[in-house]
């Protein structure tokens, strides 16, 4: 395992394995490990040695793009968004940390007036950009937001759309779910819903949004190609993506990828802006955009200090568009 990387995380296992043990057994095995190799008590796991060999993704056993893998990408996502939303900090999550998340947002790019308005924990400060920004969204359109967490993204794409419109979140985070749930009726949102689910395999009909957002999620599946296929099916003819995410400009070294605190803190699944560039038209979208922002290393550095990220991955604006028939 990746000890240089275990060893500077003291803080993060602590968080992540403080709480409910986490998953399935592949992720139970890989929090345990990590906690105890930074000195901590582990997640009372009582999984084999060499269990952990054949299905954690930081050992030598882990074979990128099997089956495997994959489901241990997503059991780890999955516990480490889940803690999050229970938890009353960050420290887990993409951008999460102790600052106040408004700060945080603001960083990112929304203004003052969008982060007074939600309802107050829906602003997880988690994110690497501001969607909105691009999405153009009109009234009466329909969103579905890829990764929603806490609704914030979405409560804001509800006041654009107004009440002839309709916001639909995903996240594959109970928790999250719950969570935005709970905000949503607390604010009154009669155009919102959140919905259980893989971004992989959208519990959402075909043809029915005009535009797709997402906030710092797509680089946290293991399979991106699904993503941009289901994301093509849900769009109407003539939909648009309007994304904020994580991208690569240089290969990520093979013990960054492996590790997964950088993982599932939004760095080690970033893609190549150029890969990204081809599944999109691989997927049949036109009128591609890919953004890069230089700034971005500003924040993205304090994600992960010791590992000098920050040589590999920035935050882009990603834009495309479904045609029409």
């Amino acid at each position: 395992m990746n000890t240089q990387l275990i060893e500077n995380d003291a803080q993060a296992a602590a968080l992540c394995c403080g709480g409910p043990v986490p998953e399935g057994e592949a992720a139970c095995c890989m929090q345990d490990a990590k906690a105890k190799g930074a000195g901590q008590e582990g997640c009372g796991c009582d999984v084999p040695e060499q269990s952990c060999d054949d299905s954690d993704p930081t050992s030598q056993g882990f074979k990128a793009g099997s089956p495997v893998a994959h489901e241990t990408i997503r059991q780890n996502v999955r516990s480490q968004y889940s803690l999050v939303a229970e938890s009353s900090g960050g420290g887990c999550g993409c951008g999460a940390r102790e600052a106040d998340p408004d700060s945080v947002s603001r960083i990112l790019g929304y203004s003052a007036g969008e982060t007074g308005v939600v309802p107050e924990g829906a602003n997880m400060g988690l994110g690497c950009g501001n969607p909105q920004a691009i999405a153009a969204l009109r009234p009466g359109e329909t969103v579905v937001d890829l990764g929603s967490g806490g609704g914030f993204d979405c409560f804001l794409a509800a006041r654009q759309v107004g009440e002839s419109g309709r916001v639909i979140g995903v996240d594959m985070t109970a928790a999250m779910i719950s969570k935005a749930r709970a905000n949503a009726e607390k604010g009154g949102y009669r155009n919102v819903e959140f919905r259980l689910g893989e971004i992989e395999a959208l519990p959402v009909a075909d043809a029915v949004a005009d535009v797709i957002i997402s906030n710092c999620v797509i680089n946290l599946s293991p399979e991106k190609q699904r993503v941009f296929a289901e994301a093509w099916r849900v769009l109407k003819p003539g939909g648009r993506l309007a994304i904020a995410d994580i991208v690569a400009f240089a290969d990520l070294p093979e013990q960054i990828r492996r590790d997964m605190a950088l993982y599932s803190g939004c760095m080690a699944g970033a893609s190549l802006i150029t890969e990204v560039e081809a599944l999109l038209k691989d997927n049949g979208f036109e009128q591609i955009r890919i953004a890069p922002k230089d700034e971005s290393k500003s924040f993205i550095r304090d994600w992960a200090p010791d590992a000098s990220i920050t040589d590999y991955v920035l935050s882009a604006t990603i834009e495309a568009v479904k045609p029409a028939r």
